[in-house]
């Protein structure tokens, strides 16, 4: 008894919902179906305590990338790190492990150097300062008195 127009009008309905699930998996799940042109850079790390990945990577307290791989060679870890298309980052620049607050996530901190050299695609930071542990600076407050 229904007609045609019902039929039809469930069809759109459907396909809407779908369209609408897939823009809220893309943007929330920050997946790229189309590539982009971000670009990759490293940086060794002699501790990364906390660090994981998706972390943010900012400069001057705005996120310019996120942490995508984390792996371990010649007992560094080898943090990359995807860079939004258009920052400037010079090779002289520092990296550094930071904590949001007292014991928010751990972040890459990028302070900016005043070389004229750029970094591009697959380049490396050279200047690292670790993670500061909390327990091994206690630790050592407590044993060393």
């Amino acid at each position: 008894m229904y007609g045609r127009k019902t039929e039809v009008s469930v069809g759109i309905f459907m396909m809407v919902g779908i369209a609408c699930l897939v823009y809220l998996s893309v943007n929330l799940g920050n997946v790229d179906l189309f590539g982009s042109d971000d670009f990759v850079i490293d940086a060794s790390f002699g501790s990364i305590e906390g660090l994981e990945i998706s972390a943010s990577v900012e400069i001057a307290g705005v996120q310019v990338g996120k942490v995508t791989r984390i792996t371990l060679e010649e007992n560094q870890a080898l943090v990359q790190m995807e860079i939004k298309k258009g920052t400037q980052i010079s090779d002289d620049t520092i990296a550094s492990i930071r904590t949001k607050g007292v014991i928010g996530d751990k972040f890459v901190k990028l302070s900016p150097g005043g070389s004229d050299e750029m970094l591009g695609d697959n380049d490396s930071l050279m200047d690292t300062e670790s993670a500061i542990s909390l327990e091994e600076l206690v630790s050592k407050y407590i044993f060393e008195k």
